[in-house]
């Protein structure tokens, strides 16, 4: 079995272990979750390569409820040149499309806008969603979380690009066939083509898994 069928499993142990600690009355039947709950944990760990006191503690952090996928969100800038905005991480010196987690208390559209002008400084205005993809059914590298991603396109309205940013170290426009080197765990080739598919046919659909 290869290690995203595992990597599957482990999360759906750790979800079904969350899910009856948080529901069950029974003492026993607590103990017996939270074992799960740890050893999907451990399982996580070894697949990722993620500590294990970075996945125990996210778990502890979302255990108030049923688990969910996180939400991650990506946002699609075309210049007029027809290059897509990039920014370089800091944490794997690669390119990704502006973007990071929803966060609480914050719509789509906000944390689209928010993100770019935190990670460019530049300000945008939502357009649309392009499309909307469960990461598992696309070969990212494996991690602990179960995500799914949201590309939404939108303009630039204002602002100047700004190279001083906590989490990016670079900001860039890419035409399709010169694309740098990709943070997998973020946006990979194809779907970064994708985008540039919608930039050539506005009216092409949304995209969902």
């Amino acid at each position: 079995m290869q290690n995203t069928e595992w990597l599957a499993m482990a999360k759906r142990i750790q979800a079904i272990a969350q899910a009856g600690l948080f529901y069950t009355e029974s003492p026993y039947d607590k103990d017996r979750y939270q074992e799960l709950s740890d050893l999907s944990v451990q399982i996580l760990s070894k697949l990722s390569d993620e500590p294990i006191e970075k996945i125990g503690a996210l778990f502890t952090q979302e255990r108030d409820g049923y688990q969910t996928p996180k939400v991650d969100v990506r946002v699609v800038v075309f210049n007029d040149q027809n290059e897509i905005l990039m920014v370089k991480e800091r944490v794997d010196d690669r390119w990704s499309l502006p973007g990071g987690w929803a966060d609480v208390g914050y719509t789509p559209s906000e944390v689209a806008v928010k993100e770019v002008k935190e990670e460019t400084g530049i300000d945008v205005k939502t357009i649309r969603l392009l499309a909307v993809m469960d990461k598992k059914n696309h070969p990212h590298p494996a991690e602990a979380w179960y995500v799914y991603k949201l590309f939404i396109l939108c303009e630039k309205i204002g602002g100047e690009i700004s190279q001083n940013t906590m989490e990016t170290s670079d900001i860039q426009y890419f035409p399709s066939d010169k694309l740098p080197p990709l943070s997998e765990p973020r946006n990979l080739e194809s779907q970064i083509k994708l985008m540039f598919e919608y930039k050539d046919n506005p009216n092409k659909e949304v995209y969902f898994d």
